[in-house]
């Protein structure tokens, strides 16, 4: 039985539908396998069509985007178990996304069965759309490329009061004669296992975009208090994680080859931590940091986070300007705190960093990371580019 939708026919379900079946929508025992048989979601410049077929109540998309969750219903063919939706978007970009189906009055979240492009992080998978003209990088897939590997660091740590167990990349061929710039990573296995570093990293050393380094991989199971409160964990890096790091690897001592990344609270970890040691690190990569500029954001940000960054940002204004740092900050533009990462991009122009600020159209993830990682390495680690 095909249950009848009660809202209005939109104008675009008939184009849509024409454009996915132009010799009519086949039979419902017939629809699934027809779906399956072609690119989906189908995109087309401007905008995306996806599909779904069968019986609900109901089909919702959604999006993690503008710190919220956005839902966008599908709208029923009439007579037919197929389910359209059309959906403005913009060229070059991607974003995640599920699919909330209805049934009997319960709604359950399910990947979209006829996109077979998924995302994964630390919660699990999202299915991925990809908009005309988007191509994921090469150099993110596994190439050939000479590969380095990871091998563990213990850290003992009076900090935390245990010995911290983080990981290290040391690159194809590591001589432990050549030191080498150090990259510092938050969140670095998460950044492993959902966005590709070490694969990444192996190939932009081995096409030259980058010269070879040694990369600290820092993993927490308490980034939501260590990393926004800062002043624990920066003593951590700086006194515990940096001598033990330099005793045993053949790392550069200037400041200009060591870097600071993270992505989200790893971002305001790596800042406050170049903030409160200044002249240790020179280079930071900020990649959709959960930064508050703008104080009035706050009154529509309760959570304590938001407030220990504010914080941050009030002793950044006051500090003495970070010279000699350069830092790449970039953001999605579908993340609700887009416009806080350019005020953050113009504020550390500000006090005296040299600041390249890249945006794409995505979201708060781990692939719109990956992305931006061959843009934020080489304009930290080529001191002479422009």
């Amino acid at each position: 039985m095909t249950l009848h939708d009660p809202r209005p026919v939109p104008d675009w379900l008939s184009d849509a539908t024409a454009a996915l079946f132009p010799d009519g929508v086949p039979p419902s025992d017939a629809l699934f396998e027809a779906l399956s048989a072609r690119p989906m979601p189908m995109t087309a410049p401007g905008h995306v069509i996806f599909a779904w077929t069968g019986e609900a109540e109901g089909v919702d998309l959604l999006r993690w985007i503008h710190a919220g969750v956005d839902r966008v219903p599908y709208v029923r063919v009439p007579d037919t178990d197929l389910w359209v939706l059309h959906l403005p978007v913009q060229d070059g970009g991607r974003f995640e996304y599920k699919l909330a189906v209805r049934r009997h009055g319960h709604e359950h979240w399910e990947l979209d069965p006829f996109n077979p492009n998924r995302a994964g992080d630390p919660f699990g998978e999202n299915s991925v759309c990809r908009t005309w003209g988007y191509e994921r990088p090469d150099w993110t897939r596994r190439t050939g490329a000479p590969a380095g590997k990871l091998e563990p660091l213990a850290v003992d740590s009076p900090t935390f009061g245990h010995a911290r167990h983080e990981s290290v990349y040391l690159p194809a061929g590591y001589d432990a004669q050549a030191p080498y710039p150090l990259v510092v990573i938050h969140d670095g296995l998460d950044y492993d296992s959902y966005a590709d570093l070490t694969v990444s990293l192996d190939n932009l050393i081995g096409a030259g975009d980058i010269p070879p380094l040694v990369a600290v991989l820092i993993q927490t199971a308490h980034r939501m208090e260590e990393y926004p409160r800062g002043r624990r964990h920066a003593r951590y890096v700086v006194d515990e994680l940096l001598p033990t790091v330099t005793r045993r690897y053949a790392v550069s001592d200037r400041p200009r080859d060591r870097v600071l990344m993270g992505a989200s609270l790893g971002a305001v970890a790596s800042l406050a931590t170049a903030f409160r040691y200044p002249g240790t690190f020179g280079g930071l990569i900020l990649k959709s940091g959960s930064f508050i500029v703008d104080e009035e954001a706050l009154r529509h940000r309760p959570h304590p986070v938001f407030h220990r960054t504010a914080r941050l940002v009030r002793a950044m204004r006051r500090a003495p300007a970070l010279t000699g740092t350069r830092a790449f900050v970039s953001t999605g533009e579908l993340e609700g705190l887009a416009d806080e990462n350019r005020a953050l991009a113009d504020l550390l122009r500000d006090r005296g960093v040299d600041v390249q600020f890249k945006s794409a159209w995505d979201g708060h993830h781990w692939h719109n990371w990956r992305d931006q990682l061959r843009d934020g390495l080489m304009w930290v680690l080529h001191h002479d580019a422009t």
